[in-house]
């Protein structure tokens, strides 16, 4: 089943029968993994012939590369707004860590598809979501560079902590289900005072 954050992320962006698509690209990839996956499996998924699909996507790898390009953006968009929201870096990374977490629980299904299949992505795509992943990794080393320059945070090497910060949410996507017993929020708030505590920051 679709989680909601899956759901929204085509709303209003994309025709219904596209949508279906790439919601049943989604959970064809998510339960089968890309390479195992046929175009049939797909279209039958969204309970459509399989030449459906090609009047919508060329190919199965540019279905996976939009919702890999559709993750990542929605995933940068989420780490900007963090940095904005606040004029300081403790509140920003906590900020940035209790919302990348939160992502990561509420869209496992497709966090886990576009963190572990970028190596079946077409060579342009691949280096438009590299791109994407960098800009992320970025942003992240920013507030913590920031952090250090004024003594909120103590760490050896600004870009490695970052790399810490990000793997630390994105694994969620791997084991998180809707049978965990935290809530997003909850473990949101957890990751966000454990990573405060690993940059030597104030975690209250």
């Amino acid at each position: 089943m679709t989680d909601q954050a899956t759901a929204d992320l085509w709303s209003g962006e994309r025709t219904e029968t596209a949508r279906r698509l790439l919601l049943a690209g989604v959970e064809s990839f998510a339960r089968r993994g890309y390479h195992a996956t046929t175009t049939r499996d797909i279209a039958t998924a969204a309970g459509m012939s399989p030449a459906a699909l090609y009047i919508h996507f060329p190919s199965k790898a540019a279905l996976l590369a939009e919702i890999s390009r559709t993750g990542h953006r929605a995933t940068l968009d989420l780490v900007e707004r963090a940095e904005a929201s606040a004029p300081g870096p403790v509140d920003q990374m906590r900020q940035l860590v209790e919302d990348f977490t939160v992502w990561h629980a509420r869209g496992h299904t497709v966090g886990r598809i576009v963190n572990h299949e970028l190596y079946a992505l077409p060579e342009d795509a691949f280096a438009e979501v590299a791109g994407l992943r960098i800009r992320i990794e970025d942003t992240v080393r920013r507030i913590i560079e920031h952090g250090v320059a004024v003594g909120d945070f103590d760490v050896l090497d600004a870009r490695t902590a970052a790399r810490a910060v990000t793997s630390l949410g994105i694994d969620v996507a791997r084991w998180y289900t809707d049978r965990s017993t935290e809530t997003p929020e909850e473990l949101g708030r957890r990751y966000g005072v454990l990573v405060l505590r690993m940059l030597g920051g104030p975690a209250a």
